[in-house]
């Protein structure tokens, strides 16, 4: 097992990594949102090495994080963060509108909230992590007269990079178990 203390650097954000990264195919540490925000833990990476991670309680692993390097063996170990895609409603509410844009987040909020889907509210713009298919979250949104709202689907990796620790782990940690709305029938008499 290989201990990992402390990120190396990001192959997304350091040239110089993503050059080492272009001269060895790397080993992936594929981690959920839940697991990256953690901070002591065992995993195997996708080639089968173990590692042991110990890093600062504060610290929370980002896409592209190089966590080992070893030029002499060509190891080089980078997390690769799975996270759902997001639905981005744009309320496009101005600073006046505050009784308008309350009546709006309540109101979504509850219909999101009949579905069990995590949502956040961001600078104007409902977050929605697509547990479930894209289309049955439209439908919600439209059936909820929501569906004149601007919106955009993105990849939640890309939006990661604007919210604090505490915003991602909202979001996302454990949305994965919010994949679906059960819905039970009345029995008949």
């Amino acid at each position: 097992m290989r201990i990992v203390e402390r990120v190396l650097g990001n192959v997304k954000k350091e040239s110089g990594w993503e050059q080492q990264m272009q001269r060895l195919t790397p080993d992936r540490l594929v981690l959920s949102q839940w697991e990256a925000q953690k901070s002591r833990y065992r995993k195997y990476t996708e080639g089968g090495l173990e590692l042991g991670i110990m890093l600062d309680r504060n610290l929370q692993l980002k896409d592209g994080d190089v966590l080992l390097w070893d030029a002499a063996q060509q190891l080089m170990v980078i997390v690769e963060l799975k996270l759902p895609d997001v639905m981005v409603l744009y309320l496009g509410l101005q600073q006046g509108d505050i009784p308008q844009l309350m009546t709006a987040c309540f109101e979504l909020g509850h219909a999101l909230g009949n579905q069990h889907w995590k949502a956040m509210l961001k600078d104007n713009r409902v977050l929605i992590p697509l547990t479930v298919s894209r289309r049955m979250v439209e439908s919600v949104i439209k059936s909820h007269g929501f569906d004149k709202l601007p919106c955009a689907c993105v990849r939640g990796e890309m939006l990661q990079e604007e919210l604090t620790q505490a915003q991602a782990r909202l979001l996302f940690a454990g949305a994965e178990d919010a994949a679906h709305h059960v819905a039970v029938a009345a029995p008949r008499s």
